[in-house]
């Protein structure tokens, strides 16, 4: 049994796995996954024997082949491992090539709530993330290596969707904000602070204050389990100036999204709010997962696929970035312990 996204540059899908956290190791927990090359292979833990081969772009070995230095710096010791480094050269060095072009770009996280996403899109202790990186990529080929008679402007944008509303996390007034639609612009969030930036610094100080303003809920699957989706856009404008002394624009965004974890209620113990909670990520996660197989199947050149944008709120923000001349790519994050074979499954 094979999946896959194949035949499109629009959609690429990599999966990560992570290693084993506290929880996992305590419980002596069984490892169930293994890479080989662009391959993910699950063993079902009842009978051993049951492999599952899953075929995507990338299959990132995350797993074992790393030292922890003591200020909290991850090291490669093994050739398989695959550190932040490779995951961004991978998957989000591109999308500052296509923002420079003109093209929208989104990448994606997903996977259930524990599984490592955050740790890829942000990072920590110094393991930067893809959105950090993309960031300091983008003003390094931009405002520090500018284009001769090209000006670049950045603004930088950071808000949740929870439970199907929206709010600005740059603005700590916590004000519900409102998805409009406008006829060229398309749909977008009315009100939402936009941050003019000009150097990396800029991004990661409001970065990190809108990290700590996201929603996080504790649940018993993961302590700072994130309950929303986390929206980071990069909006890249480039005036282009000819000897005339005439002017053309150019407009692209780079969408950083770090979806709510998916997880089934039993899992996490959830009760009242936390399940209503757990079923609208659930929803707007399927309601995406459609929107992204729409796309692949009219990137393989099928031509009557109707793409299910506004099923959500995060599907129609997002209609822009995944639309029309963008690429997209998905990361999907999976725990590689036994106990959590059935997320796994459900998440490849």
């Amino acid at each position: 049994m094979s999946h896959g996204v194949g035949g499109s540059d629009a959609v690429r899908v990599a999966v990560r796995v992570r290693p084993f956290n506290g929880r996992e190791l305590q419980s002596a927990a069984q490892c169930v996954v293994e890479m080989k090359d662009r391959q993910t292979i699950l063993k079902d833990p009842a009978g051993a024997r049951k492999l599952r081969p899953f075929t995507f772009d990338h299959s990132y070995w995350s797993f074992d082949g790393f030292e922890v230095q003591p200020n909290g710096a991850i090291v490669k010791t093994a050739p398989e491992y695959a550190d932040q480094e490779t995951v961004y050269r991978d998957l989000g060095q591109d999308a500052v090539q296509d923002a420079i072009q003109g093209y929208h770009a989104a990448i994606f996280a997903y996977g259930q709530t524990g599984a490592g996403k955050s740790f890829t899109m942000i990072g920590y202790n110094g393991n930067d993330g893809i959105v950090p990186r993309l960031a300091r990529d983008l003003f390094s080929q931009t405002t520090e290596n500018p284009q001769a008679g090209v000006e670049y402007q950045v603004t930088f944008s950071m808000l949740e969707i929870y439970n199907e509303r929206i709010k600005d996390l740059l603005s700590s007034g916590g004000m519900e904000l409102r998805l409009r639609q406008h006829p060229k612009r398309g749909f977008y969030v009315q009100g939402l602070h936009e941050a003019a930036v000009n150097s990396y610094s800029d991004v990661r100080k409001r970065m990190n204050l809108g990290v700590r303003l996201r929603t996080t809920a504790a649940t018993t699957m993961n302590e700072t389990s994130s309950r929303s989706h986390m929206v980071v856009t990069l909006h890249l404008k480039q005036i282009f100036n000819n000897a005339a002394g005439e002017s053309t624009t150019k407009y692209s965004d780079v969408h950083l999204v770090d979806l709510a974890g998916s997880e089934r209620a039993e899992a996490s113990a959830a009760v009242s709010d936390r399940l209503k909670e757990g079923a609208s990520i659930n929803q707007s996660l399927s309601m995406l997962g459609n929107v992204i197989s729409a796309l692949a199947e009219r990137g393989a050149g099928k031509t009557d696929v109707v793409v299910p944008y506004r099923n959500s709120v995060l599907t129609r923000l997002l209609h822009n970035a995944l639309g029309g001349n963008s690429k997209t790519v998905m990361i999907a994050a999976i725990s590689p312990a036994a106990i959590n074979y059935e997320e796994t499954l459900s998440t490849l």
